[in-house]
């Protein structure tokens, strides 16, 4: 491992961001680098932007399904944070302008009604703390070249968060076995994935405790009024100008986004 400088690579992704220009991932210039280095890069990108004037509207995990696991060839979740610049209005109109090569993928979306400190919490702690559930849609940006890179590449970069759309159908926490709730991804109308709740590590509800108990070894926590996107269910599809990208959810009704052309 080598001893790297996390407020340089922070700089450096934002610049990426600002520039909308694929960067080379940073294992591809220093070699193998910690995951906590690879956090403490993605929390002095968090206070860049915070900096900026911008401000926290919840957290995330990112790479929660085999799926996506396999899709980014990495065996573990990661852990984000959600802007609220991030957050799409009801039009779910996607200006690519400010992108540089976005996909979609399904998201079951959890809204605290009571903070959440681990660690030790447990799925049913998440539903206690839990106001309502319902779906979205994420779109992810990863800022490095062909969307290629390693796990500390993902962390660093706050798992490639870019945009997400929340969804309106939400019900209360324990309505539904969020476990077989199921998700029907379309684009343009054709059904390109389908998958249940089950496919985020077995319980969407133990994603949002993963996290928690993960913040809960820094000293943070989730705070209510949060937005927790508890991982994609599904791989990710290409977001292009026109695209029209549905994700139609068992009990949650459905959340859609749609790209739109530069400029």
């Amino acid at each position: 491992m080598t001893s790297i400088d996390h407020a340089e690579w922070a700089s450096y992704l934002l610049a990426a961001a600002d520039d909308c220009s694929a960067v080379t991932a940073i294992t591809k210039q220093v070699g193998e680098f910690s995951i906590d280095d690879a956090y403490a890069i993605q929390a002095a990108l968090l206070e860049l932007r915070l900096g900026r004037g911008d401000a926290l509207a919840g957290a995330k995990l990112g790479l929660t399904s085999a799926a996506k696991q396999e899709q980014m060839g990495v065996s573990e979740p990661v852990y984000g944070w959600v802007l609220e610049s991030s957050v799409l209005d009801d039009s779910g109109e996607v200006d690519l302008s400010g992108l540089i090569h976005p996909r979609c993928e399904p998201e079951f979306v959890f809204v605290l009604g009571d903070d959440l400190a681990g660690p030790g919490l447990t799925s049913g702690d998440v539903l206690d703390a839990t106001e309502s559930v319902t779906g979205g849609i994420e779109v992810i940006d990863s800022r490095y070249e062909a969307f290629s890179f390693k796990l500390s590449d993902v962390v660093a970069d706050n798992t490639s968060a870019a945009r997400v759309a929340i969804g309106s159908g939400a019900i209360g926490p324990r309505d539904a076995d969020l476990t077989t709730v199921g998700c029907v991804l379309e684009v343009d109308g054709e059904v390109v994935a389908t998958a249940a709740g089950a496919a985020l590590l077995g319980d969407p509800a133990g994603c949002v405790a993963m996290l928690a108990n993960h913040l809960g070894k820094h000293g943070q926590r989730l705070q209510a009024g949060w937005t927790i996107l508890a991982g994609a269910p599904t791989d990710a599809k290409p977001l292009a100008a026109g695209t029209r990208v549905c994700a139609r959810y068992s009990h949650l009704g459905s959340v859609s986004v749609r790209g739109r052309a530069h400029g």
